[in-house]
């Protein structure tokens, strides 16, 4: 079987019409594979020996970097397959990965998918969250680096092993005789290297007929605070964004990609990951730890003319850092696309960056729960301002009012709403039916928990996160209104709107923000002085801005808001015990059942009446130590 496209070039799908126009050819007509393991033996009968995958350990400029062909990919892939099979891997069983971005990283990924479930996770979350995510899935394998070649992963891995009692095995890969002394008994170990060179690899030993509706992957969501949710993403799932993927950019033809994104994220694993691999690009793997490592974002001009890059994957906090990069001498005229995504792009950061770099960026919209994609611009054509695009053929999306979990009505063209989806990239629920309860709407819907309203030809705009609203005295705040406005100010590099809490209001617009250097840098007065003037709600305008040096973000450089809020609680705690005089230590943190709680330890435990009034009306719940 081979992929066939009903169309010459790529379609273009540029106005709801021809999306629904196209949606007339039966889905598994127009996208045959279902599994993830067919997509990679695909594009090696494609591709053959080009190479899938340049990697560069350091990123230093004129690195040589390791190549892997689409054909030593595939056999990779089915060595890791079997090797897992021999070990007792099924369909059904979690092979967990604790890797950073490698070659390896890929071969686990889909040899761990042909094989059982595979499972990435975030080597940046502490042990007791990673050992929480394999209990939960309850892992049998985990594939992870040597203490050779990371002395911070090998001691998580230490301590994981021991609280993992569903674990059977434990790869690693290591450029050194793997020593077993301090793994617990009845835990296998081996060089994952070594060990995969051993297994065939032409064919799966298993003789497995992989299922679209079978789960291909466990990935956690939800930050590094509080308990993961597991999404349940089947082969199908991945597949079709793979193969929609392959089929709109197919005019974009074959070309090389930067890649700094985690394998442990959708973003990196789906569309910059198996997508790319089937429209036969080249993934440029730029070190293991990807944007985060100190040689990346100062030498990304330098790769994206040593490679000809035609287009690569960002997120928006990236996209500023590299606005203040000088390009040099560097030919980058290869560079025409960009893609965005994790979180909304600023309009002005989106203007300035096409201008500069004369490109074009587009910023589509998606979650884990969606396989990555929801909705995505026209092909080769701008969406309107403000707008992700459309939603993706073949699927549904329908803007609501809520009551719960029940579906009162849907909205009306320019309405907003909450943003809720069905369709064949939609996954099949979390591990926990504690998170499922809250995940659906009429029992098919998922809920995005995104507020947003669409336009007369389907363009979607996103205001906001439900969770995210800033309720000022029982008025719904949504941030984009302060957020926005802010980040058009000349100096303003990043701007992120949250709610503080309030004696009197429960909770008050405040905002973050980080500025471009400048000799003559605009006060926190000033900044508060030119919201007055460009923001017309006068509720939102906020309560005060602080420039900070660095917005928190999370391992994927999406903004984390919850440190904000943490920030700005301690803020209110710290003012109204210093108008008591009371000398404390304090922080804040978030509790998924009490809301924002404000742990206080003081000075004088005799102060503890005084300072009890103080904080009597402030809406957090209080822990005296």
């Amino acid at each position: 079987m081979s992929i066939t496209s009903t169309s010459t070039g790529s379609p273009m799908l540029q106005s709801l019409a021809e999306i629904q126009e196209y949606e007339k050819v039966p889905l598994l007509q127009r996208y045959p594979w279902e599994n993830t393991y067919d997509l990679i033996r695909q594009a090696a009968r494609l591709y053959q020996q080009d190479a899938a995958i340049e990697f560069l350990p350091t990123a230093v400029p004129d690195e040589e970097s390791v190549t892997v062909s689409y054909s030593q990919l595939s056999e990779k892939v089915h060595q890791t397959a079997n090797l897992l099979h021999s070990l007792g891997i099924n369909s059904t069983d979690t092979v967990s990965l604790l890797l950073p971005n490698l070659p390896e990283t890929h071969f686990a990924l889909w040899g761990g998918q042909a094989a059982g479930i595979a499972s990435p996770i975030n080597p940046l979350l502490e042990p007791e969250h990673i050992a929480e995510i394999m209990n939960a899935t309850k892992a049998k394998v985990l594939v992870s680096l040597g203490q050779d070649l990371s002395e911070e992963i090998w001691e998580k891995v230490a301590q994981v092993i021991k609280q993992v009692p569903t674990l059977k095995a434990l790869l690693l890969i290591s450029k050194k005789p793997v020593s077993t002394l301090s793994i617990p008994s009845g835990i296998k170990v081996e060089n994952f290297v070594l060990a995969i060179a051993q297994q065939p690899n032409d064919h799966l030993i298993s003789g497995r007929s992989i299922q679209g509706d079978e789960i291909a992957s466990y990935f956690h969501t939800g930050g590094t605070t509080g308990r993961p949710k597991i999404a349940r993403l089947t082969h199908s799932n991945i597949a079709f964004v793979a193969q929609l993927s392959v089929d709109t950019t197919s005019s974009k033809g074959r070309f090389a990609t930067l890649s700094g994104l985690p394998l442990f994220h959708i973003f990196g694993t789906v569309v910059a990951g198996i997508g790319t691999l089937l429209a036969g690009r080249t993934i440029v793997i730029m070190t293991p730890s990807g944007f985060r490592s100190p040689n990346v974002l100062p030498n990304w001009w330098h790769h994206v003319a040593r490679f000809r890059v035609q287009g690569f994957g960002a997120v928006p906090t990236i996209l500023g850092i590299l606005m203040q990069i000088p390009v040099g001498d560097n030919d980058i005229s290869c560079l025409t696309d960009v893609g965005c995504g994790a979180s909304p792009l600023p309009a002005a950061l989106k203007s300035a960056f096409e201008e500069k770099f004369n490109v074009t960026v587009s910023n589509g919209y998606g979650m884990t729960e969606s396989s990555c994609l929801l909705a995505r611009p026209p092909t080769d054509m701008q969406a309107p301002e403000g707008s992700v695009g459309r939603r993706l053929p073949y699927m549904e999306m329908k803007i609501a009012e809520l009551d719960g979990n029940r579906l009162v009505r849907t909205c009306n063209t320019g309405e907003v709403g909450i943003v809720l989806a069905r369709g064949p990239h939609i996954f099949s629920g979390y591990l926990s039916e504690e998170d499922n309860a809250k995940a659906w709407v009429d029992h098919s819907w998922f809920n995005t928990g995104d507020m947003g309203y669409v336009d007369g030809d389907g363009n979607l705009y996103l205001t906001g996160r439900a969770k995210d609203l800033i309720i000022r005295g029982g008025h719904n705040i949504d941030p984009a209104l302060i957020e926005e406005p802010l980040s058009r100010h000349p100096a303003v590099a990043m701007a992120v709107a949250v709610g503080q809490p309030d004696a009197y209001a429960g909770e008050v617009p405040v905002a973050y923000v980080t500025l471009y250097p400048s000799e003559n840098p605009p006060t926190e007065e000033q900044l508060i002085d030119y919201c007055r003037t460009q923001i017309s709600e006068r509720a939102a305008i906020p309560k005060r801005v602080e420039i900070i040096d660095e917005i928190p973000l999370t391992a994927v450089a999406k903004v984390f808001k919850p440190a904000l809020r943490n920030r700005a609680t301690e803020y209110v705690i710290g003012l109204a015990l210093q108008e008591k005089n009371i000398s404390a230590e304090f922080s804040a943190r978030f509790d998924s059942a009490l809301g924002q709680v404000a742990k206080v330890r003081l000075e004088k435990p005799s102060a503890k009446t005084v300072a009890e009034e103080a904080l009597e009306n402030i809406p957090v719940a209080l822990e005296f130590d």
